[in-house]
């Protein structure tokens, strides 16, 4: 199996030199993906074959026994080679176990205030910076892409896109209706309310993923707006695209220009799209995307953050953890890891 794994990683190598590839982009894209997804195993392969050679040879001079004093060193070092090669052989296999083939991709995730009114949209905005700092923490790149703003700071809406190693595999679980137990900001009474904010996360869709026909789409454009509703430019630089077929609306206002608008909104459809497809096909196993939005109440949820008990339960695995703080500041790689044990 390794052999076959190294002569496809030599393969495309050659592809990428190669000019065929080089001036057809979208072969180009696919070659550099699978190229780059093979690069880290097979260096783990070179590193076994290295280890392993270097086992053998131990157990040569071992069994030689000709020469004292380097039979000794070899016995000494075997433990420590034979205890890599397992550890090492232990990484490989995980990394060649099946998994979703989206796990390795960026991802656009949309957060949306549900059931609470302003607190609703406080607590997009909460769930948007625990994000953005767990981002951080992976150095991954962040971009919001668009967003519908309050006046006193929360979303009502908010799309932005993580750009990273493996983004999709450690995301894919925040997926659905998360709920929160706290004092609003705008309480003077100091009672706890309940709201709730949806999240969706979709693997971002490449040109090379999915082509839209032009003819498809209804494109117009709209002077954009700040908190509130009301216009912050004269220029009609926010675009709206419809896609005709699927009935999907597309609306995008944070960029500079009409163009990157335009860009970013299609980046949007175009996940969307792909998603669609994709439940399509396994209508059983994939979370739809509905599915993952739910339907925003009270009672519909993944997880629960209650911040007068300190605590966020994450209801699919009836698991909870403490210094709700800190989890809301990014720190939220234990209950990744937790989920994904249990998928």
């Amino acid at each position: 199996m390794y052999e076959e794994i190294k002569e496809k990683f030599n393969k495309l190598e050659k592809q990428l030199a190669d000019s065929d590839a080089i001036n057809d982009r979208r072969k180009l894209i696919k070659v550099s993906q699978e190229h780059a997804e093979l690069k880290n195993l097979v260096s783990m392969i070179l590193e076994l074959e290295k280890i392993e050679d270097n086992i053998k040879q131990n157990q040569g001079m071992i069994e030689g026994g000709e020469d004292e004093d380097l039979s000794k060193m070899a016995q000494e070092e075997l433990p420590s080679l034979e205890k890599s090669r397992d550890e090492l052989k232990n990484k490989i296999n995980l990394e060649l176990k099946p998994s979703d083939p989206n796990d390795k991709k960026n991802v656009i995730m949309e957060i949306r205030a549900g059931a609470g009114g302003d607190e609703s949209a406080l607590f997009a905005a909460s769930l948007f910076r625990m994000y953005s700092k767990y981002a951080e923490t992976q150095k991954w790149k962040i971009e919001i892409l668009n967003s519908n703003r309050i006046g006193i700071g929360g979303f009502k809406e908010i799309i932005f896109e993580i750009k990273g190693k493996k983004v999709y595999g450690d995301l894919k679980y925040e997926a659905g209706t998360h709920r929160v137990q706290r004092v609003p900001e705008t309480e003077k009474q100091g009672r706890v309310h309940t709201s709730t904010a949806t999240v969706a996360v979709l693997p971002e869709a490449e040109v090379v993923d999915l082509e839209i026909n032009a003819n498809d789409l209804k494109i117009d454009t709209y002077a954009s707006s700040g908190p509130g509703g009301q216009s912050v430019n004269t220029t009609n630089s926010a675009v709206r695209i419809t896609h005709l077929p699927s009935k999907l609306i597309v609306s995008c206002q944070d960029q500079k220009s009409q163009h990157q608008n335009k860009d970013k909104a299609l980046q949007i459809l175009r996940s969307r799209l792909l998603q669609q497809i994709e439940e399509a096909k396994q209508a059983e196993d994939s979370a739809a995307r509905k599915d993952q939005f739910g339907k925003g109440e009270r009672s519909d949820k993944i997880r629960t953050y209650n911040f007068p008990q300190d605590r966020i339960t994450d209801h699919r695995i009836k698991k909870s953890w403490h210094s709700i703080d800190r989890i809301m500041d990014g720190e939220i790689e234990d209950i990744i890891q937790e989920l994904k044990k249990a998928s």
